[in-house]
C-alpha cells in the first residue's frame, strides 16, 4: 500500500546510509518523487533521504518517463550525481546551504550552462557549449541545488506550444496528446511528472505561467528587474522575465529567493528590496483587497475556464473578505508588445537569420523576420510608449492590493488539432496569450495557480498579480488560495 506523503515523512523511513533499499518499491519511489521542495529539504537536512539516492532517484524516472513526454533536450547524470556527492558530503559535516541544498531542480535550455549544451531548442545552437553559468545557475548552485538536466523549450521562446523545436514536441503529463503550452513546455512537463522538483523557466508573454496553467502547476513571473537576465539567450529583454515552477507555492518562495536580487552586470536587473519570501507565505490574507479585472480578462473565456476562476473568486472572498471589479487598461496594447518583441528578437538574431536560415524551424524564421519590417521610428515610440504604461499603470493599486484574472481564456488543444503551424492558429495564439502578456508590459509579479480541471482532466490556471516589488503579497495570497483548495494535491496518470 502506498504511503501518503505526511505519513512518508512522519515514518521518516531511510537514513543517508541505507535508503537505497527503501526507494526500490515503485509506489514509494513515486511518492518520493511528488514530495514538495519544502518536505523533502526537511528530510534531507535530517539525514533521512540522502541527495545522491533522491538524484538517483529522479535520474531513473526520467529515463522511464522522459522518452513520452520530451521535457528535456539535455540530461546532466554525471554532473548531477557529483553535485549529489558533494551536497551529501556538505550536510554530514552540518553545513547546510538551505532549503534547495541537495535537491534535484531543471532549468529552461536557453540558460547558459558552463560545460553543458544551451541550445535554446534550435538546430542553430545544437551544439553551443557555453564557457561561463547564467547569474541564475550560479546562483542555484550556491544554494546547493542539483542540476539534473536542461528542459525541451519552443524554439527561442517565440511561441507558446512547445512544438515548435528542433528536439521535437514535448507532451502533456496529464494526457499525452495535449500541448503543454509554451514556451517553457519542458519545465511545465517535468515539474508536473515528477521528473525534478522544480525548474526554472523565462517568460516574456507568459512563458512560465502558460505552461503552468497547462499542467497544473504553480509558476510566477517575477517583478521585471528582481531577477538577472544575464546568461539567458533572449526574446525580448523589454519583456523578458526569469522565474520559478513548481508544485506549491512554497516551493516556489524558495526558488525565487535563491535566484532573486540585484546584478550589477545586467542593464535590466533593478535594485530592491529581498524579503524572506517564505516568511511571508505565513501572513494572514484577511486585509487583502483583490481586484477582478473582468473588462477584457474574462472575454471568450471557455465555459470550464470561467466556472473555475469564478468558484476560485468565491474562495479568495472567504479568504480576504473583499472582492471586487476594478478596470485595467488592457485593450489596445497588442500591437505595442507584437512591435516590442519582434524588433527586440530581430535584433539578436539578424546575423544569424542572414547567414543559416535553414537552421531555423520554418515557424521561428517567420516570425523572427517580421522584426527587420519594424523601422526605427516605430520602435522607439513602442519602447517609449512601453515605459509610460509601466510609470501610470500602478496607480490601479490606490484601490486594491491585489488583481485576479484567469490565467488561460482557453484550454490547451490536442497536438493533432494544432495544424501545419505549429504555433497554433491566429485565433489561438492570440488567446493563448490575451491574459498573461500585459503583465510583461506592466512588469508587476504575477503567478498562476491551480484552480481547477477539465472536464476532461487538463488543469486550469488562476492569476494573481500585484504591485512592481510586492512578489511577497502575491505569494502570499497564491498560497492562502492553495491552503484553502487541494487542487495542488493532484498528480497526473504518467508514470
Amino acid at each position: 500500500m502506498e504511503m501518503s506523503r505526511r505519513e512518508f515523512i512522519q515514518a521518516g523511513i531511510g537514513t543517508a546510509a541505507g535508503i537505497g533499499s527503501t526507494l526500490q518499491g515503485s509506489a514509494q519511489s513515486n511518492d518520493l518523487s511528488f514530495l514538495s521542495i519544502s518536505e523533502l529539504s526537511e528530510l534531507i537536512r535530517a539525514r533521512k533521504i540522502s541527495p545522491v539516492e533522491i538524484t538517483r532517484t529522479t535520474l531513473d524516472r526520467i529515463e522511464k518517463l522522459n522518452p513520452k513526454l520530451n521535457a528535456y533536450i539535455t540530461v546532466t547524470s554525471d554532473a548531477a550525481m557529483k553535485s549529489a556527492k558533494e551536497a551529501e558530503a556538505e550536510i554530514q559535516l552540518k553545513k547546510w546551504r538551505g532549503p534547495l541544498h541537495g535537491v534535484p531542480i531543471a532549468v529552461k535550455d536557453l540558460f547558459d550552462t558552463a560545460g553543458v549544451k544551451t541550445t535554446a531548442g534550435s538546430a542553430l545552437f545544437k551544439d553551443r557549449v557555453p564557457t561561463e553559468d547564467a547569474e541564475v545557475i550560479r546562483k542555484l548552485k550556491l544554494a546547493g541545488a542539483v542540476l539534473v538536466g536542461k528542459t525541451n523549450m519552443h524554439e527561442f521562446a517565440f511561441g507558446g506550444t512547445t512544438l515548435v523545436t528542433y528536439f521535437g514536441s514535448v507532451h502533456n503529463p496529464w494526457k499525452l496528446d495535449f500541448i503543454a503550452g509554451g514556451s517553457s513546455g519542458g519545465s511545465g512537463a517535468a515539474v508536473a511528472a515528477g521528473l525534478c522538483f522544480g525548474a526554472l523557466g523565462s517568460d516574456t508573454a507568459g512563458s512560465i505561467r502558460n505552461p503552468a496553467a497547462y499542467c497544473g502547476l504553480v509558476g510566477l513571473k517575477p517583478t521585471y528587474g528582481l531577477v538577472s537576465t544575464r546568461g539567458v539567450i533572449p526574446l525580448s529583454w523589454s519583456l523578458d522575465h526569469v522565474g520559478p515552477m513548481t508544485r506549491t507555492v512554497a516551493d516556489t518562495a524558495h526558488l525565487l529567493q535563491a535566484i532573486a536580487g540585484y546584478d550589477p552586470q545586467e542593464i535590466t536587473s533593478v535594485r530592491m528590496d529581498v524579503p524572506n519570501y517564505a516568511a511571508a507565505l505565513r501572513g494572514r490574507p484577511a486585509s487583502i483587497r483583490v481586484g477582478v479585472a473582468r473588462d477584457f480578462f474574462f472575454e471568450k473565456l471557455d465555459p470550464e475556464v470561467e466556472s473555475a476562476v469564478n468558484r476560485a473568486l468565491a474562495v479568495l472572498e472567504k479568504l480576504t473578505g473583499s472582492v471586487r471589479d476594478v478596470e485595467i487598461s488592457a485593450r489596445g496594447q497588442e500591437d505595442l508588445r507584437a512591435t516590442v518583441r519582434a524588433a527586440e528578437a530581430y535584433a539578436y538574431h539578424a546575423e544569424y537569420v542572414a547567414k543559416s536560415p535553414e537552421l531555423y524551424q520554418p515557424e521561428t524564421l517567420g516570425r523572427i523576420r517580421t522584426g527587420a519590417t519594424i523601422d526605427t521610428v516605430t520602435y522607439i515610440r513602442g519602447r517609449q510608449q512601453l515605459d509610460k504604461t509601466r510609470r501610470s499603470i500602478g496607480e490601479i493599486f490606490r484601490t486594491v492590493d491585489a488583481i485576479v484574472t484567469p490565467t488561460c481564456p482557453v484550454n490547451p488543444p490536442a497536438i493533432a488539432e494544432i495544424g501545419p503551424d505549429r504555433n497554433g492558429s491566429p485565433d489561438f495564439m492570440a488567446r493563448n496569450i490575451q491574459d498573461t502578456s500585459p503583465f510583461n508590459v506592466y512588469g508587476w509579479p504575477t503567478i498562476s495557480v491551480p484552480c481547477g480541471f477539465t472536464a476532461s482532466g487538463i488543469p486550469i490556471g488562476l492569476q494573481i498579480s500585484a504591485p512592481s516589488g510586492a512578489d511577497s503579497l502575491v505569494l502570499q495570497l497564491a498560497h492562502a488560495y492553495e491552503q484553502a483548495t487541494d487542487w495542488h494535491k493532484r498528480r497526473p496518470p504518467i508514470g
